[in-house]
């Protein structure tokens, strides 16, 4: 479809009052329309989690193993960027994407890339801190085992891989957890926008909630949070399986 086809959600200015009763039924279309944001929401965020574990998982074997001026230092900004204010990757992605910004040309403003890239941004550090974490987590004997067996770099950064698996597992899952909780830097690079036929081109799970919420459609909203909430728990739980299959050594 035309970009003149996409609609921009506007939220009301005051909340709408909840209504007496809720009537757990969708309106027409309403299914289609939860199933479109599930869509892009789960390819937005597995697509971010890829590319950002293409680039976590060397930082963290590259810090991990190596010592340099400044590993410190390093390590400490990697850290910091757990706490990264999404808004403001978002402004900032927002303004490198825009028309008079430097990567104005390629015209993603208000695309699901530019909703990758911020969640790409969002996620590294996260993946790359508890990857970081799990490689360090490797016994040294380990490492000096596999070089005294003629192992190259590769070769050991693909032992100690396998040692920190269930760690780099983790920390995959806990990054897609930020991901797809995201809520405010999706709606600034993505602009919460529905195709004109009701199918979501760049709305989430986390902004179509606050926008149902705002315009009343509270069994709409309430159905996209327990899904979410069903993502979360999985995940969560996913991880802490794998954590405990970690601390007892199996596999």
């Amino acid at each position: 479809m035309s970009p003149t086809e996409l609609l921009v959600a506007t939220a009301t200015s005051s909340a709408a009052a909840p209504p007496a009763a809720l009537q757990f039924q969708l309106p027409d279309g309403g299914w289609s329309y939860v199933v479109s944001i599930v869509l892009v929401s789960l390819q937005v965020s597995l697509t971010a989690i890829a590319l950002s574990t293409l680039v976590s998982l060397p930082v963290a074997l590259f810090v991990g193993f190596t010592d340099f001026p400044g590993k410190r230092v390093v390590t400490a900004i990697i850290n910091t960027g757990m706490g990264f204010p999404s808004v403001v990757v978002g402004l900032a992605v927002l303004i490198a994407l825009s028309n008079s910004g430097p990567l104005g040309s390629l015209d993603l403003a208000f695309t699901p890339e530019a909703m990758i890239a911020s969640q790409f941004v969002l996620a590294t550090p996260v993946l790359t801190s508890v990857s970081l974490s799990a490689v360090e987590g490797v016994e040294k004997p380990v490492r000096d085992a596999a070089f005294a067996l003629g192992g190259t770099r590769v070769d050991v950064a693909l032992v100690v891989i396998k040692e920190a698996r269930y760690g780099i597992v983790t920390a995959i899952l806990a990054g897609f957890g930020r991901a797809i909780s995201e809520v405010g830097s999706i709606l600034i690079v993505g602009g919460n926008i529905v195709f004109s036929d009701g199918q979501s081109y760049t709305r989430t799970l986390t902004t179509a909630i606050t926008v149902e919420a705002r315009q009343g459609r509270y069994e709409i909203g309430l159905v996209l949070g327990a899904i979410l909430l069903a993502l979360v728990f999985a995940v969560n739980g996913l991880g802490s399986w794998i954590r405990g299959k970690g601390r007892g050594g199996s596999g």
